[in-house]
């Protein structure tokens, strides 16, 4: 009989969080015991979960011993995971955390399960596994297959990021302002989640500016990428937020070591785990967020070779942020970590 576990969610009540809470159930995954963790003012709500009502618990330094707690899910933002990470590890859990504070920790393994599952077993050092950035995962995920085959010489990306990569708050902000527009008030719409107004509009910033010109958004791509590929891979990112509520698209252009082509690349991307290739122009077949809403699957089309260079590929790659780029990916990791412990 296969084991249950006591797993618990922090920020239960979160965008991400609801997902996780979803996915859990969708993949039916062995939980004995659910633990909703949230700060102090969700104390008296719920979330649903297997089609009951489970009480919020609060997180606090005590709880993941108390509830003898064996995965923690942690959605809650940086602070958070930087406050409460360690007293899940003493606790005896493993910590998955989709925020950005232990991505680029030496010692914590930064996982994208179709890319570098073995990375997994890394975990023991600390005691946590970190959960990539939102952009990057769909991105390395349709990366891994082509470098294996065509040998990566550099990679070009500007991304076309959805309101709710910046939280819920954000989203509502999209609405409301959609419904000034509407209501002809659009110049009075307020601007609080972003540094422009975000309705009927593109903004070529995600994050804070650095040094070089990029933003950290920018830098979580490259950064990352080289760390889940174990090297070097020469990437440039411009981050756009785009009016759209859910799912982040990207456009990449690719140069590999020798000559592609694009019927072959159709072929290995298709055999890529967790990997859809839409892909028939003449029928406008293409990935688009409306597509990849609420889907566990990275969806990638307009695949073609450059008129100029016939080592460089272009693509265009869609998937859920919420799903793909942050929960489905921390609910693979822990299914993952489960069967390396299990396999022992």
């Amino acid at each position: 009989m296969l084991k249950k576990y006591n797993v618990a969610v922090v920020g239960a009540n979160g965008a991400v969080g609801e997902e996780i809470l979803t996915i859990l159930q969708e993949v039916k995954f062995p939980i004995n015991k659910l633990i909703p963790l949230a700060s102090s003012r969700s104390i008296g709500k719920t979330v649903m979960y297997a089609g009951r009502e489970v009480a919020i618990k609060e997180l606090t330094d005590t709880v993941f011993e108390e509830e003898d707690i064996e995965i923690a899910l942690f959605s809650a933002g940086g602070s958070v995971s930087a406050q409460f990470a360690a007293s899940a590890v003493r606790a005896g859990a493993v910590v998955i955390d989709n925020t950005s504070h232990f991505r680029m920790d030496e010692n914590v393994p930064l996982v994208v399960p179709e890319v570098n599952p073995q990375d997994i077993a890394k975990w023991k050092k600390t005691g946590i596994i970190a959960n990539p950035n939102c952009s990057t995962i769909q991105m390395v995920q349709a990366l891994k297959p082509l470098d294996e085959a065509y040998n990566i010489q550099r990679v070009d990306v500007s991304t076309y990021q959805a309101t709710s990569g910046a939280g819920k708050s954000a989203m509502e902000e999209l609405v409301t302002q959609m419904q000034s527009f509407f209501a002809f008030k659009l110049d009075e719409a307020e601007v609080k989640a972003f540094a422009h107004r975000i309705a009927l509009n593109v903004i070529p910033q995600i994050d804070k500016f650095l040094d070089n010109g990029y933003t950290k958004e920018e830098m979580k791509m490259v950064n990352e990428t080289t760390k889940i590929m174990h090297r070097e891979i020469p990437l440039s990112a411009t981050c756009v937020r785009v009016p759209t509520l859910r799912g982040h698209a990207e456009a990449v252009s690719i140069k590999f070591a020798c000559e592609v082509n694009a019927d072959k690349v159709r072929e290995l991307l298709e055999k890529a785990p967790n990997i859809i290739v839409l892909d028939n122009p003449e029928k406008s077949i293409y990935p688009m967020p409306s597509i990849a809403l609420e889907k566990n699957e990275t969806f990638v089309g307009r695949i073609r070779v450059d008129n100029f260079d016939k080592t460089v590929l272009h693509l265009f790659i869609v998937a859920d942020n919420l799903r793909v780029g942050a929960a489905t990916n921390a609910v693979r990791i822990a299914q993952k970590w489960i069967e390396i412990e299990e396999g022992k």
